[in-house]
C-alpha cells in the first residue's frame, strides 16, 4: 500500500524548459549521484506525488524533500547545484596569487631564464606547494616552450590555393608530383652483424661504424598513386637537381604534363634550371609560400623519415 502524507502546502509547477533539463539530468550517466537524485525529487514533486512517497522511494528524509523543493522556490535550477561547502579559510588572498602570476609572467629572475617553483617560492614567500598548486590551477607553464613561425609571404594565400588545388582536383592529362631533397644522408657500415631480436633480449647493433660519406636523395611522390621516384647524387647543387628533373622527364609518358610541387630552395630557381624549364613547356614549377615546405608531402611525417627516404 502506498504511502499518503501530508498534502503539499505550495504546488511545484515547471516550464517546459525547466521540466527538459530536469529530465536530462535524471537521465545523466556522468552527473554526480546527488545532483540526479534532486532532479527527480523535484521531477516528482511537480508531478503531485507526496513528500512522504517520494522519500520512501528514493531513499531519503523527508527533511531533505523540504528542503530541497524551499531551494527550487528560492532559486530555481541553479540551486539544485549545491553551494560551496563551507571549509578552512584562503590562507593567501587574491592580492598575492595575483602578484605571483604577474611576476611569472612578465618577469624573469636573475642569473636564470625562466621561473621555477622553488624560485618563484622564494621571492614570493609563499610556499613551493602553493605555487606549484596556482601555476597549475591557471595553466601556466614557464619551464616549457614551443616555436611558431609567422608566414610573411604576401602571396602566402594564393599558393596555398594554388598547391592544395592541385592535390584536391589535379589536371586532366597531367601528373602531380611533390619533389624534395634529404641531404646529409650518412652511410654507416656495422663493423659486426646486427643481432636479431629474440626471446628474452632486444635487437643489438654495434655501436662502432665504419662511416663512407654522405649522400643527397632526391625524390619524388606522386600523390595520385603513392609511388615514388628516386635518385641518389653526391651533392645537392641545381646541376644536381637539373640532372634529377631530367630522370622525372625520361621516366614520365611524354604525353602528361607535369606539375611539381617543390619548395623556395635555390637551386630550384636557378637562371640554368629556369631557363631548361622554359624549353618544356609541359613542366609546371608550383612554389610553397616561404617558410611553409611542409605542404611538400614528399618531406611529410613518417614519410620522409622511414617511407620514401628509406627505401632509396
Amino acid at each position: 500500500m502506498a504511502r499518503i502524507g501530508r498534502p503539499q502546502e505550495q504546488a511545484l509547477t515547471l516550464s517546459k524548459i525547466e521540466r527538459d533539463e530536469l529530465e536530462r539530468l535524471g537521465r545523466s550517466q556522468s552527473a554526480a549521484h546527488s545532483l540526479v537524485r534532486r532532479a527527480h525529487i523535484i521531477l516528482a514533486s511537480a508531478a503531485g506525488e507526496a513528500n512522504t512517497s517520494i522519500a520512501s522511494r528514493l531513499g531519503v528524509s523527508n527533511p531533505t524533500i523540504c528542503h530541497w523543493r524551499k531551494v527550487w522556490f528560492e532559486k530555481g535550477l541553479t540551486g539544485l547545484y549545491g553551494e560551496a561547502k563551507p571549509g578552512r579559510p584562503r590562507t593567501h588572498d587574491e592580492e598575492r596569487i595575483v602578484s605571483l602570476l604577474r611576476m611569472v609572467i612578465g618577469s624573469k629572475p636573475v642569473g636564470a631564464t625562466h621561473w621555477t617553483v622553488r624560485s618563484a617560492a622564494t621571492t614570493t614567500g609563499l610556499s613551493k606547494s602553493t605555487v606549484a598548486r596556482m601555476l597549475a590551477l591557471f595553466n601556466v607553464q614557464p619551464h616549457r616552450s614551443k616555436t611558431f613561425r609567422l608566414f610573411s609571404d604576401p602571396l602566402f594565400v594564393d599558393k596555398v590555393r594554388d598547391i592544395v588545388g592541385l592535390y584536391l582536383n589535379p589536371p586532366d592529362h597531367a601528373l602531380v608530383l611533390c619533389v624534395d631533397e634529404k641531404t646529409q644522408v650518412q652511410a654507416l657500415e656495422r663493423r659486426q652483424p646486427m643481432l636479431p631480436l629474440g626471446l628474452g633480449y632486444i635487437e643489438g647493433v654495434t655501436h662502432d661504424y665504419v662511416r663512407h660519406g654522405t649522400t643527397t636523395l632526391f625524390a619524388t611522390l606522386e600523390i595520385a598513386n603513392g609511388q615514388a621516384m628516386t635518385q641518389c647524387r653526391a651533392r645537392h647543387r641545381h646541376q644536381e637537381f637539373l640532372g634529377f628533373l631530367k630522370h622525372i622527364e625520361a621516366n614520365v609518358p611524354s604525353d602528361l604534363d607535369l606539375h611539381l610541387v617543390v619548395d623556395n630552395y635555390a637551386a630550384h630557381k636557378h637562371p640554368k634550371v629556369r631557363a631548361w624549364l622554359a624549353e618544356r613547356p609541359r613542366f609546371t614549377l608550383h612554389f610553397t609560400p616561404t617558410y611553409a615546405s611542409w605542404m611538400v608531402f614528399v618531406r611529410r611525417g613518417p614519410s620522409c623519415a622511414g617511407g620514401i627516404y628509406g627505401s632509396a
